[in-house]
């Protein structure tokens, strides 16, 4: 059973100490590619690097939300640079925050509206951050040069309600899955993972962050993904294998991964 992190922090501290074990569970737990998401103007090439690193890690470059106070047009500029790095599948990760007050509102939506303009301007997909800010995002993403687009982008760790599920679903956009779909209170997240088409479903875990139970409290790990599999069967009334088949697949496609050799 072959399965894909769609979304891991592997470039954090918390993995510094341990990453070469951490990379050898998750290709044990059957995690054949990883995609790690920069978050700000520090490790734009940091991740890249660590792509070229280890062969199953792809990178996405952007500047998160939470890092945006600062925004100018030369950081744009520096992203664009960051994207022609060998090994980057996307932009992200980018998006909006209004659950932390790190960057103004309006700034946010300039280094988003700004990013999205960028991927459209290279053909990369998005990989999007939404706290809080549901409302805005779907406008902005309508705005944007990506609607209407073929596989623009993926929601990532979707925490929103089905109204925002179903318009981001409408605009092509992808659904990422991650530990919180096995926490008991989430039920309307498992009504979405039943209800959204499976050819929209990505897993991730988000890692360090967001574990699975048995994991929750503790640092997550890409071998997690496989909890965040396990409990999407459940609920779809399918073998685990049919989870994996069909978010891999999405996967591949929405990044253009290649099939590991």
């Amino acid at each position: 059973m072959e399965l894909i992190d769609t979304h891991c922090h592997l470039d954090m501290r918390q993995f510094a100490d341990d990453r070469t074990a951490v990379l050898a569970r998750a290709a044990a737990a059957g995690v054949a590619q990883i995609v790690v998401p920069a978050i700000d103007l520090e490790n734009l090439t940091a991740v890249p690097q660590l792509a070229q690193t280890h062969a199953p890690v792809f990178a996405a470059v952007g500047i998160h939300p939470n890092s945006s106070a600062g925004w100018t047009n030369a950081w744009l500029d520096t992203v664009r640079a960051a994207a022609a790095l060998p090994k980057v599948v996307a932009i992200g990760e980018i998006g909006l925050d209004y659950h932390w007050d790190d960057a103004p509102k309006a700034v946010q939506h300039e280094a988003l509206a700004q990013q999205l303009a960028l991927a459209a301007e290279l053909n990369l997909p998005v990989i999007l951050h939404n706290r809080e800010a549901s409302a805005d995002l779907i406008r902005l993403l309508a705005a944007s040069p990506l609607a209407g687009r073929e596989n623009p982008g993926v929601l990532h760790s979707f925490s929103g309600d089905w109204a925002t599920a179903q318009a981001a679903l409408d605009m092509g956009f992808y659904l990422g899955i991650t530990g919180p779909v096995t926490f008991k209170k989430a039920d309307e997240l498992r009504e979405i993972v039943r209800q959204a088409p499976l050819e929209r479903l990505l897993i991730e875990t988000d890692a360090p962050y967001l574990a699975p139970q048995p994991f929750r409290g503790q640092r997550n790990e890409p071998a997690y993904v496989t909890f965040v599999a396990e409990r999407m069967a459940v609920e779809r009334g399918v073998e685990t294998a049919v989870i994996a088949h069909h978010t891999t697949a999405n996967a591949r496609r929405l990044f253009r991964l290649p099939s590991p050799s």
